[in-house]
């Protein structure tokens, strides 16, 4: 299959995005109102099979030095075709991304994936904090 991928805002599609969020493991219940604000302030990266949206990912950025990957996501029907990795080397590629200090993303189960393009484990976790409040959209 040719999946087009694109960071053009207007190619998002919310109803998609959404509806795979709110019954993801990271962001169950999200409000939809949620999920429009924070891809309209992030830079999202789409990947398409014809018009159709099947996959999906955010990055919170300045755009200087820092970067938060979040949201990534294929379609269940649509996994195994390597989109994931499509929508990561775009991100990777991208010229406002490029010689950012640090990038940190959260996952339960796709360190195998991320660690093809050089995550790895944070190596001083006494100096990492995070302020975490994950029923925040299921109370």
């Amino acid at each position: 299959m040719n999946y087009r991928i694109s960071f053009d805002p207007e190619d998002q599609q919310l109803d998609v995005i959404h509806g795979y969020l709110v019954r993801s493991y990271w962001a169950e219940g999200i409000p939809r109102e949620t999920v429009a604000k924070a891809v309209a302030n992030s830079l999202c990266v789409g990947a398409f099979d014809d018009d159709v949206q099947v996959g999906f990912a955010r990055v919170v950025t300045d755009r200087a030095t820092f970067a938060y990957l979040a949201d990534v996501f294929v379609l269940e029907g649509q996994r195994g075709r390597g989109l994931a990795e499509q929508m990561l080397e775009a991100i990777e590629d991208h010229p406002e991304l490029r010689g950012l200090r640090r990038w940190v993303l959260f996952t339960r189960d796709m360190q195998p994936l991320y660690a093809k393009f050089g995550w790895k484990v944070y190596p001083h976790p006494e100096r990492l904090m995070v302020r975490d409040n994950p029923d925040i959209y299921t109370r």
